[in-house]
């Protein structure tokens, strides 16, 4: 009798080891971003990259004010969700595809203008910045048809998934101020490329500062 229970504990333990292990592979959010598939984030995917990150996340060039954010910060409030999200994603529903957005040009550029960040931050800070997502409002206000991909990236340091999850905060951030200043939410996605797009490619501080933002790519649906 005893080993009969033994055996269905046994039994019982591996059936919730495997299945953790396949909650674990079901989502991978690096990977949808790597492909471009995918542009809103869930909570699975969220756990699934937290599951995945090993070490102390630092590689590359570090300067003094360079202090990792830990899990638990990053975690917190991954995205505002008392702020709706699109209810289509691009290319659906008559949605504009990817593909079709590109850098802002003409009036536009003076209006989408990137917004940058300190080191380690996702919120802007700074007249300047909060003024220029308020005018990117009243243009999107004003333009219903124009339609926004607000990208997230970050400098070198740290390591890719790392930076994966602060460029996605840094266009959540700013997708957010836009949709509570009274964009349709729909308007606005958000893509993050960590530090696969740097603006500028040298390895210095100067650089760093640069690249530290959120791009705008626009679309004016006809």
């Amino acid at each position: 009798m005893k080993n009969s229970k033994v055996l269905k504990v046994c039994f019982w333990s591996i059936c919730a080891l495997l299945a953790t292990g396949c909650q674990k592979r079901s989502g991978n959010m690096w990977d949808d971003n790597q492909t471009g598939a995918q542009y809103k984030y869930n909570e699975q995917n969220v756990s699934a990259l937290w599951d995945s990150q090993k070490g102390d996340g630092l590689a590359g060039p570090i300067d003094d004010d360079f202090i990792p954010l830990n899990e638990d910060d990053l975690k917190t409030q991954f995205a505002d969700r008392s702020v709706p999200q699109p209810k289509h994603d691009l290319g659906e529903a008559g949605m504009p595809t990817v593909n079709e957005f590109g850098d802002p040009k003409g009036e536009m550029a003076s209006v989408f203008r990137p917004v940058f960040f300190n080191t380690d931050e996702h919120t802007v800070k700074g007249k300047e910045y909060v003024d220029s997502i308020r005018r990117m409002a009243s243009y999107m206000k004003a333009h219903p048809s124009t339609y926004v991909i607000v990208e997230g990236h970050c400098d070198e340091r740290a390591d890719e998934k790392y930076n994966l999850v602060l460029g996605t905060k840094r266009a959540n951030f700013v997708r957010n101020l836009l949709v509570k200043e009274g964009v349709n939410p729909d308007q606005i996605h958000t893509i993050s490329f960590g530090k696969e797009k740097p603006f500028d490619v040298s390895h210095n501080p100067d650089a760093w500062s640069k690249n530290r933002r959120a791009h705008f790519r626009v679309h004016n649906k006809k």
